[in-house]
């Protein structure tokens, strides 16, 4: 009987882990191939702006800012944390700093590694203090 309940129990996990991934890759952002334009702004902490534009490949939008230098940061649990954007670093240990990114006026959902380019794309980064 214990057996019994044990193979259902593990049945119903797979079929719950298989719904889940069925789900997560019918609802993930889709990523566009060959060269797109992108903007990027910048929300400095004493609240001036600055422009970039790039030209790219990638798919995926950090490894566009890590390549042309514009921030800094570390691989984590969850893909790159970003700690310095055009020179200037937020610490949230220090004062509770750190930078948001939006997609167009939307906050982003997803971290700059996962969040897709696609050609004309708008992105910002902004210094927000918690």
């Amino acid at each position: 009987m214990k057996n019994k309940k044990t193979l259902i129990a593990a049945a119903v996990l797979v079929a719950l882990a298989a719904i889940l991934a069925g789900v997560y890759f019918a609802a993930r952002p889709t990523t566009e191939a060959g060269a797109k334009t992108i903007s990027v702004t910048v929300v400095h902490a004493d609240g001036s702006e600055k422009q970039f534009q790039y030209h790219t490949d990638a798919e995926y939008l950090g490894p566009v800012l890590l390549a042309e230098g514009l921030v800094e940061g570390e691989d984590g649990p969850y893909g790159l944390t970003i700690s310095a954007v055009d020179g200037e670093k937020a610490d949230w240990n220090e004062n509770q700093s750190y930078w948001a990114l939006y997609v167009g006026e939307d906050y982003a959902v997803t971290g700059a590694d996962s969040t897709p380019v696609k050609d004309g794309d708008s992105f910002r980064l902004v210094y927000t203090i918690g």
